[in-house]
């Protein structure tokens, strides 16, 4: 979103350097699947929002799958796809991610690229009801009606949720029972739960909220 970038090879040349092995692309960009080629940095490539309703018909799937993946599977490393990022129980594209996941999913497995790479979903922890204590943690009640098909999917594929994790939303919206160190990862020993850090407070929450609705073999 800014100006003045530098090259996508530059940035990747800038991962290699400062040894990098990691980078998420919210959508597809051939200039920088182009770049990734032979790299050997694990890719977390999205499937864009507004591209969810037309990927719940197969055809609109694997035609993604061909030109984004597919084209650049021998010497790209695709780890996940994610379809879709941040979609609340609420959002008029709720009902496309579970048929987009199921489209790429098939569509990857036509072209026998499923043992490379897994697809999933990113949510972000408003879709938990409660988070505190970790243990208690479990989806909102109209989180989970719609998370449950989803974690279903995932834990048939083997697949993870992935899950943005903002400690910093946590705190900001909830100052007043969280230490300013506790966000920062510098509190030193543990709270009265057991945690040093709200990075790992807000995971483990998730661990608990998938165990509820049945998939906690989805990490």
């Amino acid at each position: 979103n800014g100006n003045n970038l530098p090259t996508k090879q530059a940035v990747v040349d800038l991962y290699k350097s400062n040894r990098i092995g990691k980078i998420r692309l919210y959508y597809p960009d051939e200039g920088v699947l182009q770049a990734l080629r032979g790299s050997n940095i694990e890719v977390i490539l999205g499937v864009p929002n507004d591209q969810l309703q037309s990927l719940t018909n197969a055809g609109a799937a694997t035609n993604w799958v061909n030109k984004y993946v597919k084209a650049y599977s021998q010497n790209v490393k695709f780890k996940y796809i994610a379809v879709g990022n941040e979609i609340h129980p609420g959002d008029s594209l709720a009902g496309s991610v579970l048929p987009a996941l199921e489209n790429i999913q098939k569509a990857i497995s036509a072209a026998n690229l499923q043992g490379q790479m897994k697809v999933s979903t990113a949510i972000d922890t408003t879709l938990l009801g409660n988070s505190y204590p970790p243990k208690d943690g479990v989806f909102s009640s109209s989180a989970s009606s719609y998370i449950r098909p989803i974690v279903n999917f995932l834990a048939r594929n083997g697949a993870p949720l992935l899950a943005n994790v903002y400690p910093y939303f946590a705190y900001v919206n909830n100052q007043q029972s969280i230490g300013l160190d506790y966000a920062l990862f510098t509190k030193h020993g543990n709270n009265e739960v057991g945690y040093q850090n709200l990075f790992d407070a807000l995971l483990d929450s998730l661990y608990a909220a998938l165990e509820k609705v049945g998939a906690p073999m989805v990490k």
